[in-house]
């Protein structure tokens, strides 16, 4: 019973408030693939669906930094009506080395960034706390991403090329030859920099591509959405769909479709 009245009440971001993302300046391209901002509507409580991206994010929420790690399934934070989370998405290979943590360990986790180890974070947060307006913090933060993106290790090339292959519905396995690489070497790797293996990365990412679909496809019949994104028909669409969000196809189009019509 709970699991239904989830799927019925719960919402996408883009529904529960006004999220909007951005492109990183020049400096910090190489770590982060996004910066974004989600201001949650006031009044009552919204239970707020984050669906897995195959991505890890550095958060700045009620005070504090923290990492959100990749998810297998939806989350269900608990956020307080009228907050502001600015955010930062990792590029994929740049988590592991920035965080020095195997992204293995913090799948389905938000976890405070200080207990990473990272040194400099109660100065970071002392800083962002003087900053009560949402757009001065947003850009407080991404001038502290730019101070420590300066000494940050690189980025593992191999990690962006397994992204960028699950990202167009490409299997790992066929890139092994190219990366020089056994079966298991992949799966290391790829729980390291993704937090789970390459199947499971190619399902999210092609989750990832029905949710790009509804953003604009306008009047597409689920069938046919479920064909462009990659899935084998629709009833395959509904189980993975179900599986990694809790959502329907159908309720996932609705919201995400009247959200980008009210824009």
């Amino acid at each position: 019973m709970a699991s239904g009245r989830r799927k019925e009440m719960a919402l996408l971001p883009a529904r529960a408030g006004r999220y909007r993302e951005y492109v990183p300046p020049p400096t910090l391209r190489r770590h982060f693939s996004r910066l974004w901002s989600h201001a949650l509507h006031d009044g009552l409580p919204a239970m707020v669906a984050i669906v897995p991206d195959g991505y890890c994010d550095l958060l700045w929420i009620d005070g504090r930094l923290v990492v959100a790690g990749p998810d297998r399934t939806a989350s269900f934070p608990v956020i307080r009506p009228g907050a502001t989370v600015i955010g930062a998405r990792f590029a994929p290979g740049a988590a592991a080395p920035w965080l020095k943590t195997p992204l293995s360990e913090l799948v389905g986790c938000t976890v405070p960034l200080a207990d990473i180890g990272r040194k400099d974070t109660a100065e970071f947060e002392a800083r962002l706390a003087n900053c009560p307006d949402p757009s001065d913090a947003a850009a407080l933060f991404g001038r502290l991403l730019e101070e420590t993106a300066r000494d940050a290790e690189e980025p593992a090339r191999d990690a962006a090329v397994i992204f960028a292959a699950a990202d167009g519905g490409r299997p790992a396995s066929g890139l092994l030859e190219h990366l020089g690489m056994s079966e298991r070497q992949l799966r290391r790797r790829c729980h390291h920099h993704f937090g789970y293996g390459a199947k499971t990365l190619e399902r999210i990412r092609r989750f990832q591509r029905f949710l790009d679909l509804c953003r604009k496809s306008g009047t597409m019949p689920l069938a046919r959405l479920a064909l462009e994104a990659g899935f084998a028909d629709q009833p395959h669409m509904t189980r993975e769909v179900g599986e990694l969000s809790t959502l329907t196809p159908a309720i996932i189009f609705d919201q995400l479709s009247i959200g980008t019509r009210d824009d």
